[in-house]
């Protein structure tokens, strides 16, 4: 029996790799004993800090009522109010793998030891993950300032064993799951209402979710173009070392990196120094392209700044998964209560808003080559819609393109910032917002819209590949990568209903 890996919750920072292993992995989490230490010290100075001091959010109202003096007898009710008045979300559920990031990205925050929580509040969450017991999420809630404070509340209601919990993949009453699991739910000490949902760890979860599949959108774009370069028998030069070195961009020179790599071995590709050297061109017109199409020959420069900014929103993500984002800052080390504004969402924001806007472009390249595989008149080597039939009678890949080309439309509407779109609320306290989680949500719909673009482009390049019964040609890496999708999706000849083919696949491109 294989032993179940864990993650230990330390000083040291969790990385994606770490995340991922949490949230998709099922890896079991456990807590440093320094980390429960420090945890311990916050909340014995929270407590002692706040006899005789006005500290917002334990012996006050909250929001625009934090004026209002709670008596101490009051203290408790006080967090469970604020759980229950706020679990007031709508739309879908989300998904128990999202449900666990918010989980994981909440522990992480609240084991920085500035929340003043009790130990057990962040115990309990690991219990949560440990056990596949998620939250009940709900879409719509939260304008990302003062934090996710609905999506939170759900998870906080969770964890006071109300509501419903998504246990083992199964939707149930939250008091069974407590008994059946043998767990005791969250004692309120001070304020763990209040720390559980103060804080951006729904759009930091769901944006580091995002993040995790735009990786694999690249790579599939990479091994797309690196098909399309085969089929085509394009020319080298493109993606050299020399040519792309001498524009000084990082991502664009590790995109043609890759490219050489995935196209090691290829018979198709032609190089551009010995065609040079061989010319016996004797018409004053060339019948043969001297270069090619942008989305075929401009691949490094168009996913380069792709894959720059993937990796500068994980740094930004990562840096908000391992902060206190909480408010106030309880800072025992200092002996101080420090009120401000960390939950505020506008770092992931942004980011979420440039990642949606990259991952929109990426499907708009896919799209322009799956056009142009479709198309006979500009590829010149294929029949239209790559059709293996009978001209005429059937119909090809020509229903997928019109898939293709809707899907990618909606990613190019949705690709409106939400950054910008602050709305005042809370008798204006929160004046201005910054719909982090909105963000995010929108983000995960257009890299779930590229991923059904991609994968009508992965059939495409295998189709085109069949057409010209060239896989024995191909690249060492793409030849690995036919037969794989074989596999999954068959070569199309005759005419049939596909969408089931067209869903094993993305599936598959996500994994």
């Amino acid at each position: 029996m294989l032993l179940k890996k864990n993650i230990t919750i330390s000083s040291k920072i969790v990385s994606l790799d770490d995340f991922c292993n949490v949230v998709f992995e099922n890896y079991s989490v456990e807590l440093d004993a320094s980390c429960i230490e420090a945890l311990r010290k916050s909340h014995e100075f929270l407590i002692g800090f706040s006899k005789d001091k006005i500290i917002y959010g334990v012996n006050t109202g909250f929001g625009p009522m934090a004026q209002h003096i709670i008596p101490k007898d009051d203290l408790n009710a006080l967090q469970y109010n604020l759980i229950r008045s706020h679990s007031s979300g709508s739309g879908n559920v989300l998904s128990s793998e999202l449900a666990r990031a918010i989980t994981f990205a909440r522990l992480v925050s609240m084991s920085k030891a500035f929340s003043g929580v009790h130990e057990s509040t962040v115990q309990l969450l690991a219990t949560f993950l440990n056990n596949e017991i998620a939250p009940q999420i709900f879409e719509h809630g939260g304008v990302g300032a003062s934090g996710d404070l609905v999506q939170l509340s759900h998870l906080a209601l969770g964890l006071i064993g109300e509501g419903e919990l998504l246990y083992r993949g199964k939707n149930r009453d939250a008091k069974e799951v407590f008994q059946e699991a043998n767990i005791t739910p969250l004692k309120v000490y001070l304020r763990e209402g209040l720390s559980l949902i103060n804080g951006t760890s729904a759009m930091t979860g769901i944006g580091l979710v995002n993040v995790w599949n735009a990786k694999k959108l690249l790579n599939w774009s990479l091994i797309m173009s690196a098909f399309l370069n085969e089929i085509t028998e394009s020319y080298d030069d493109h993606h050299s070392d020399i040519l792309n070195g001498a524009k000084m961009h990082k991502g664009q020179t590790a995109v043609a990196e890759e490219m050489r790599k995935l196209l090691v071995g290829s018979q198709r590709t032609k190089n551009r120094y010995a065609s040079l050297k061989s010319n016996d061109q004797t018409e004053d017109v060339l019948v043969e392209k001297l270069q090619e199409y942008y989305s075929i020959r401009c691949v490094p420069q168009v996913l380069g700044p792709i894959k720059d900014t993937i990796e500068s929103v994980e740094a930004v993500l990562i840096a908000e998964l391992n902060s206190a984002n909480d408010n106030p800052i309880v800072d025992y080390k200092g002996k101080n209560v420090l009120h401000g504004g960390n939950f505020h969402g506008d770092y992931v924001s942004l980011e979420m808003d440039k990642l949606k806007i990259a991952i929109t472009k990426l499907s708009m390249l896919c799209e322009r080559q799956i056009n142009f595989l479709m198309n006979s008149k500009i590829n010149d080597k294929l029949s239209p819609f790559i059709n293996l039939g009978r001209l005429g009678l059937n119909f090809g890949i020509q229903g997928m393109q019109f898939t293709a080309t809707s899907t990618t439309a909606e990613n190019q509407m949705l690709s409106n910032p939400m950054y910008v779109h602050s709305i005042p609320t809370n008798n204006d306290n929160q004046d201005i917002v910054s719909m982090g989680t909105n963000a995010a949500l929108i983000t995960k719909k257009v890299i779930d819209n590229s991923f059904e673009v991609m994968a009508i482009g992965m059939m495409s390049v295998l189709q085109a590949v069949d057409y010209l019964e060239i896989k024995d040609s191909l690249s060492t890496e793409n030849a690995v990568t036919y037969s794989n999708l074989r596999q999954i999706v068959e070569t199309i000849i005759q005419d049939k209903p596909r969408y089931r083919e067209m869903k094993n696949l993305v599936n598959h491109l996500k994994k």
